[in-house]
C-alpha cells in the first residue's frame, strides 16, 4: 500500500515577498537576487490582467483580438478530470500534442472551461512576438537591456512537474490563479528525476506526484520539502525564479494567463550546459572507474577550477580556447565538435 501523505506541504516556507518602486528598482533587485521573490501587482496595470478579472472569456477575447493568424501547438489531455502533465504508466505522455487555430482552440476551453472532468488543455511557451501583435506592447514589463524571450502559456486547470530551467525568470500571472512550489538547485536528488530525452516538455521532471507524495517509492522527498517554498499568484502578481532553481507550477483557475521573461546573464552565442550533459552521458559515464576520475580531473581543471595556473605558462596570444572565450573562438569549438559528432 502505498504511503501517502496529502497534508505533507503543510506548513511550507513562503516565498519572500518584495516592493518595488520602479524599473530600475526591480532592475536593481533582479541583478542581486539569489533565491525567488514575488512582486504583488507587478503587472497589475496590464489591460490583459483587467480583461482576466472580469472574465475567462473576456481575457480570451483580447487575446483573440491581437493574435496573429498561424497555427498554435496545444497539449490536450488523455485523461478525464486528471490535470497533471506528465507521464502515463509506460511512460509515454499523457496527452496528445495538436496544431490549430487560436479561435478554434478556445471554442474548446468556452465548453471545457467549468467542467471538472474535461482533460486538460494547456499552449504552453508560446512566443508573444511571433504570435501576436502589440500583446507585448500592451502588456509587458520593462527589463531594461535585458535580451528576454516572451513567452505566453494558456490553459485550463493543469499541474506541471517539478522541473528547473537553466535562463533566468520572471513570471507574471495575467489571469486566473497559479501556485508555485520552488526547491533550490541542490534538491535535484531528492526530486526524483525522470528521464533526460523522454520529457514532457524537455526538461527532466520530477517523478513525485505532488498532489499525493509517496513516501515509500520516494522517500527522499520529505528532505526536499524542508527546503521547500511556495507562493500563491492572484492575477498582476509576479515572480522571480533563478536560474536551475526546481519549481512545480499549479494552474489553480478554470482559465490561466501567465507571461514569462527569460533572459541568461551570459553571451547567448555560449554553449548549452544540457548539451555538455547529454555528451558527458556519451562520452564519460560508462568509462571504467579510473579513467572516470582521471577525466573529472581535467573538467576540474579546465572547466570548474579554471585558475591562473591552466594558462600562466602559455604565451599570450597563444593559449587559443583557453583564453575567455569570444564570439569567433565559440564558434570554432562549436564547428570542431560538429565534425567529431558527425564521424
Amino acid at each position: 500500500m502505498a504511503e501517502a501523505d496529502p497534508g505533507a506541504f503543510s506548513g511550507l516556507a513562503a516565498v519572500p515577498e518584495l516592493a518595488v518602486a520602479d524599473a530600475a528598482d526591480l532592475d536593481a533587485r533582479l541583478r542581486s537576487a539569489e533565491a525567488p521573490f514575488v512582486v504583488r501587482g507587478l503587472v497589475a496595470d496590464w489591460p490583459l490582467v483587467a480583461a482576466g478579472k472580469r472574465s475567462g472569456g473576456d481575457a480570451r477575447a483580447y487575446l483573440l483580438g491581437k493574435h496573429r493568424d498561424l497555427p498554435f501547438t496545444v497539449a490536450v489531455g488523455n485523461a478525464a478530470g486528471d490535470a497533471r502533465i506528465f507521464y502515463g504508466p509506460d511512460m509515454a505522455v499523457n496527452f496528445r500534442t495538436l496544431r490549430g487555430r487560436l479561435g478554434d482552440i478556445f471554442a474548446d476551453i468556452d465548453g471545457a472551461e467549468n467542467d471538472l472532468g474535461a482533460p486538460p488543455i494547456y499552449i504552453a511557451s508560446t512566443d508573444v512576438h511571433d504570435f501576436f501583435d502589440r500583446l507585448h506592447a500592451d502588456n509587458h514589463v520593462d527589463l531594461g537591456e535585458r535580451r528576454c524571450r516572451a513567452g505566453i502559456w494558456i490553459g485550463t486547470r493543469t499541474r506541471i512537474a517539478a522541473h528547473n530551467d537553466f535562463p533566468d525568470n520572471l513570471a507574471c500571472v495575467a489571469a486566473g490563479r497559479r501556485r508555485f512550489t520552488l526547491f533550490p538547485p541542490d534538491q535535484f536528488r531528492n526530486l526524483y528525476l525522470g528521464p533526460l530525452d523522454n520529457t514532457p516538455a524537455g526538461r527532466a521532471v520530477s517523478m513525485v506526484d505532488f498532489s499525493a507524495p509517496d513516501f515509500a517509492v520516494h522517500p527522499r522527498f520529505r528532505d526536499a520539502l524542508t527546503h521547500a517554498q511556495v507562493a500563491e499568484l492572484e492575477p498582476g502578481d509576479a515572480i522571480f525564479i533563478p536560474s536551475m532553481w526546481y519549481h512545480h507550477v499549479e494552474g489553480l483557475a478554470p482559465f490561466n494567463v501567465l507571461i514569462n521573461y527569460w533572459w541568461r546573464e551570459t553571451p547567448g552565442w555560449l554553449g548549452q550546459p544540457e548539451d555538455a550533459l547529454h555528451h558527458a552521458l556519451l562520452a564519460i559515464r560508462d568509462l571504467p572507474a579510473n579513467q572516470k576520475a582521471r577525466w573529472r580531473a581535467l573538467f576540474d581543471h579546465y572547466v570548474f577550477e579554471n585558475g591562473d595556473d591552466v594558462t600562466e605558462h602559455l604565451p599570450e596570444g597563444s593559449r587559443g580556447i583557453l583564453d575567455p572565450l569570444t564570439p569567433e573562438t565559440a564558434s570554432r569549438i562549436r564547428a570542431y565538435l560538429l565534425r567529431q559528432l558527425s564521424q
